[in-house]
């Protein structure tokens, strides 16, 4: 048995551009909602003078993360913004002052087991980097540690374009290595597997060369798309299937994105909290595509200028990949924690293609990773027919788009997986209200 994939063209054109840190911005806006969960709750008001790495917004329950400032500079306002999925969330709006002075506070944490550890990466502000943004101390946070058999460290970055993975694997591959005895010192872990795609050899060299003994093991994967999502990686690096509806810890696994797993070898160090991002800036319409390291809330505006401006008129820009990227309502929507790439397509790039009716060829099924089928799910949707839908187990779609990518209709079936995700919301809350008349 195998999970399905597709070939899609890779376009990693930033994969040897070293990391350039683009120069402070005058102001930052920084939402207080950059992970899977609740906002956090601010705690700085308009006028505070703030430094970098000082707490901005706590953490307001226990699936949540705490957010700090990027910058040293002024409160200017607490704002409300759009975010790029439509919902109005609160932002701290920073005047900077381009000292960028680092917090008094800030030093290297004490962890001395498995809780104090948790707790300590609970207070960095982590969250995945690979775009889904679930606060890590929740994953980490595991009830019965001998339950977790091995830790997969998802570096597969199988999307097009996208390379700030691929700098981390180059460019921090000591502190990817601390993260990892971290984990092994204060969780009990003695099973590693970095899966990379085989794209990226200079990167599995790279990563060989700090292997000092067994516990670490570089899984080389074929270049497939969505190589990188959980369940997929899950099977091909120990060849368990996650139970529908289930986690990898079901299979006694823990994924860790590769960014995420350097940020916590470099936080138990120098105790500096997640701040900045390294983001690959490239597209069709791009001049001089480049990774930029930038603080977390500079308008992406400021990373097109630096990386040469427009050679054409985008027509679409995205957070992350062209193929799970979400396209943002302009350029000034700042810089997230998840984001780790901004790309810019042109007219012909961005163009949408022309949908005919559906002919039943199957494809999206025999392509979806999970064997869902974007067919029913669609005629369901058409119908309102929530109670379809949860048997269509549409909510366990990743949203990773090869359904799309693969109809000869050119039908926008990932689309309407997730309206209809909307749909079957509202009608598992509908019966349980009902329930409780």
């Amino acid at each position: 048995m195998r999970l399905s994939t597709v070939k899609v063209p890779h376009k990693k054109n930033t994969a040897n551009s070293v990391p350039e840190r683009l120069p402070i911005p005058k102001e930052v806006t920084i939402p207080v909602s950059m992970h899977i969960g609740r906002p956090a709750e601010v705690v700085v008001k308009k006028g505070d003078e703030v430094k970098v790495g000082q707490l901005i917004a706590k953490a307001s329950g226990y699936v949540s993360a705490p957010i700090h400032s990027s910058v040293s500079g002024t409160v200017k306002k607490i704002d409300e913004i759009t975010m790029s999925v439509g919902s109005r969330v609160k932002a701290v709006v920073i005047e900077t002052d381009s000292k960028q002075e680092l917090f008094e506070g800030i030093k290297p944490p004490e962890a001395r087991d498995f809780q104090s550890f948790t707790k300590v990466i609970g207070e960095s502000g982590i969250v995945g980097l690979g775009g889904a943004g679930f606060p890590t101390f929740v994953k980490l946070n595991v009830t019965h540690l001998d339950l977790v058999d091995v830790v997969i460290i998802n570096a597969a970055e199988c999307e097009p374009y996208i390379t700030s993975d691929t700098r981390t694997m180059l460019d921090k591959t000591e502190y990817i290595f601390k993260g990892i005895e971290a984990i092994k010192k204060y969780m009990g872990v003695k099973r590693f597997i970095i899966g990379v795609e085989d794209n990226k050899p200079e990167c599995v060299k790279k990563l060989g060369e700090f292997i000092t003994d067994g516990s670490v093991e570089i899984k080389t994967l074929p270049s497939r798309y969505p190589q990188g999502g959980e369940k997929v990686l899950v099977y091909n690096t120990i060849g368990k299937m996650v139970p529908k509806g289930g986690l990898p810890l079901d299979v006694g696994a823990i994924v860790i994105n590769v960014t995420t797993m350097a940020f916590i070898g470099e936080y138990m160090e120098t105790g500096i909290p997640l701040v900045e991002k390294c983001v690959t800036v490239d597209g069709s319409a791009v001049k001089e595509p480049k990774n930029v390291i930038a603080p977390i809330g500079t308008p992406l505006k400021e990373l097109f200028e630096f990386s040469g401006g427009f050679k054409s008129e985008p027509k679409k820009v995205l957070y992350g990949g062209p193929m799970m990227g979400i396209s943002v309502p302009n350029l000034d929507v700042p810089v997230l924690k998840m984001t780790n790439a901004a790309i810019a397509m042109d007219e012909k790039e961005a163009a949408p293609p022309k949908t005919t009716a559906c002919i039943n060829c199957g494809r999206c099924l025999n392509h979806c990773p999970l064997k869902l089928d974007p067919r029913a799910i669609a005629k369901a949707y058409a119908l309102d027919s929530g109670e379809d839908l949860k048997k269509l187990c549409v909510d366990l779609c990743m949203e990773c788009g090869c359904c799309s990518y693969v109809c000869p209709a050119k039908r926008p079936l990932v689309q309407t997986n997730k309206l209809a995700k909307t749909v079957l919301r509202n009608y598992m809350k509908k019966k349980e209200e009902d329930k409780n008349e």
